[in-house]
């Protein structure tokens, strides 16, 4: 079984590559993911990697905190996004 780990404090110019050659000396990286901001396309300064169970605790404990062009990352488990709740409210008003 694979696991998603969550990096973040990234620098703004990490690349999917760069984020990817970071993890590979702990593991196989299954994939390498920095999220781009969708307005100004510019990195949001974190990402995810999917790496197997026993590699990804290896990685883990190994960068957690490692400093990265004077950053300290932040690398954890990644937790399931909770659900988002529907639609738009109305104001608080009622209709009729």
């Amino acid at each position: 079984m694979s696991k998603r780990i969550y990096v973040g404090n990234l620098p703004y110019s990490t690349t999917n590559d760069e984020l990817r050659t970071l993890f590979e000396p702990h593991g196989q990286v299954l994939s390498a993911d920095v999220l781009i901001d969708r307005e100004t396309g510019r990195s949001r300064g974190f990402g995810f990697i999917e790496m197997s169970d026993a590699d990804a605790q290896k990685a883990i404990a190994a960068l957690n905190g490692k400093e990265i062009e004077g950053r300290a990352l932040r690398v954890n488990e990644a937790r399931e996004r909770a659900p988002r709740s529907g639609g738009g409210g109305g104001g608080g008003r009622d209709r009729y």
